[in-house]
């Protein structure tokens, strides 16, 4: 069975990788970390299987009989005054059938509307994306979950608008002998289904963000503490940041492209996302991951920075599981994320 699944996934990334490129395309969105402690995991993780039903959103094979009756709240205040946030609730049906459903959205604010000569015309105009989130999962062995979303999603900016449907696919694997834990995931496959305008050609339809995600996590034997690695972006090998912001003596022709090369060792690292856990017990934890793909794309020359890094803690308070989260991106820009979590159970519902 293991080395069916190995085949089959190695199959389906192969063929997704034909057309797949990292940092581009709509719905960015959907990269979002959604909760306070993938925020401090450094934005990432689909390996982790605990009672965080809020991984279910990374990887939907990371549903388990903990999440039964777990709901979950996260709002989080970003960069530019822009707010997100998520929420879920997950029910188990007859044993070996979970169920999730969960909802991301983005609100970037209220804005002025002006003309193409910068003349205010006294409206304004909002824009917000939504994503609505139906997941499922079942063990096919005592180790072994697979699951699925299905991704409806909407995006309204201005008079703009777009419909969307995006699927993840995944697989988690758990040797709570061993203390270890792995998860494998293909995120955000689909496709828009109306774009935000029309060409000569109809309908402009642009990619979605979809990546494939491979992590592990490792708790110690002796020690209250746990280690994370995921991978992403493995349908790419090239995450150099293009950047056309560059000064330009001819108005009518288009800056020229500037790429910072990056060599192997610094591509590869990019790649990957490391995490370190502080857990004495269910009730408490301290997290900090480093993003080495942000910290290079961030760095400023001149500046010293926390950029890559990010932190964040959580504890039960009374019947619930309360969390904070931080992410530097330069200096004087933070991202604040918070998170509150309880089981149904726990008030007999």
């Amino acid at each position: 069975m293991l080395k069916r699944i190995f085949i089959f996934s190695l199959f389906v990334m192969f063929a997704f990788a034909a057309f797949s490129q990292a940092g581009y395309g709509v719905y960015r969105f959907l990269d979002l970390p959604v909760s306070s402690r993938l925020a401090a995991l450094g934005s990432s993780n689909v390996s982790l299987r605990d009672n965080d039903i809020n991984f279910s959103f990374q990887n939907p094979a990371l549903l388990s009989v903990e999440t039964n009756n777990v709901i979950s709240l996260n709002m989080a205040n970003y960069l530019a005054d822009i707010k997100f946030g998520s929420a879920v609730y997950g029910k188990n049906f007859g044993g070996k059938h979970y169920f999730a459903v969960g909802i991301q959205y983005v609100d970037y604010g209220t804005f002025q509307e002006a003309t193409d000569l910068n003349v205010l015309t006294g409206q304004t105009f909002t824009a917000k994306d939504f994503a609505l989130n139906i997941m499922y999962a079942r063990p096919i062995t005592h180790q072994i979950i697979v699951g699925a979303t299905l991704k409806p999603i909407y995006s309204a900016y201005e008079t703009y608008t777009s419909y969307g449907l995006a699927m993840d696919a995944g697989v988690s694997y758990n040797d709570s002998a061993n203390l270890f834990s792995a998860g494998f995931v293909l995120r955000n496959i689909g496709t828009q289904l109306k774009g935000y305008y029309s060409d000569t050609d109809g309908q402009h339809l642009e990619p979605l963000p979809f990546n494939i995600e491979l992590g592990m996590s490792k708790k110690l034997a002796h020690a209250p503490l746990r280690f994370s690695m995921t991978l992403h972006n493995l349908q790419h090998w090239n995450l150099n940041y293009q950047s056309t912001n560059q000064p330009g003596t001819d108005l009518q022709a288009p800056a020229e492209v500037s790429t910072k090369q990056a060599g192997f060792v610094d591509m590869a690292f990019r790649h990957a996302i490391f995490a370190a856990e502080f857990v004495p017990s269910k009730n408490f934890y301290l997290s900090v991951g480093y993003n080495h793909r942000r910290q290079q794309e961030l760095n400023m020359t001149g500046f010293k920075s926390m950029s890559g890094f990010s932190f964040g803690g959580g504890v039960k308070l009374y019947k619930f599981h309360v969390g904070f989260g931080m992410t530097p991106f330069q200096v004087g820009n933070y991202s604040y994320q918070f998170s509150i979590s309880t089981s149904l159970n726990e008030f007999r519902l």
